[in-house]
């Protein structure tokens, strides 16, 4: 089975990204900030996609992706950046910290999927 980490501090995009995800028969991995998304990978975790927020409290989605580039096991996991956010500038910021593409919330459920199973072969 494979297994994506969702990232973001609401409960509520949380629950629905969870809800889409598990009915399309993936494992899902869930954290409510940056920091304990980096805690759950560095002990082991090794998810085949990370779908993060960018705008979350003390860490940014775009500081977890340049931790998450420097850990083994994530160096070259597909890392997608969902946020409200379209500015091109912020863009251009999470792909040089090593994010592989860009959603703009809401997104809606068949978006969600077509672009998992796109960034993640054989699912």
């Amino acid at each position: 089975m494979k297994t994506v980490m969702i990232v973001d501090d609401s409960p509520t995009i949380l629950m629905s990204m969870e809800a889409i995800l598990t009915r399309a028969g993936y494992g899902v991995l869930k954290a409510d900030s940056g920091e304990n998304a980096l805690r759950a990978l560095q002990g082991g975790g090794k998810p085949n996609l990370v779908i993060t927020d960018l705008n979350m409290a003390a860490m940014s989605g775009i500081d977890l992706i340049r931790n998450l580039r420097q850990l083994p096991q994530t160096r070259f996991t597909p890392i997608i950046m969902l946020t409200t956010e379209s500015s091109l500038d912020k863009r251009q910021e999470a792909r040089s910290a090593g994010a592989t593409g860009w959603i703009v919330k809401p997104v809606q459920p068949t978006d969600l999927l077509a672009v998992v199973k796109h960034m993640v072969p054989g699912s």
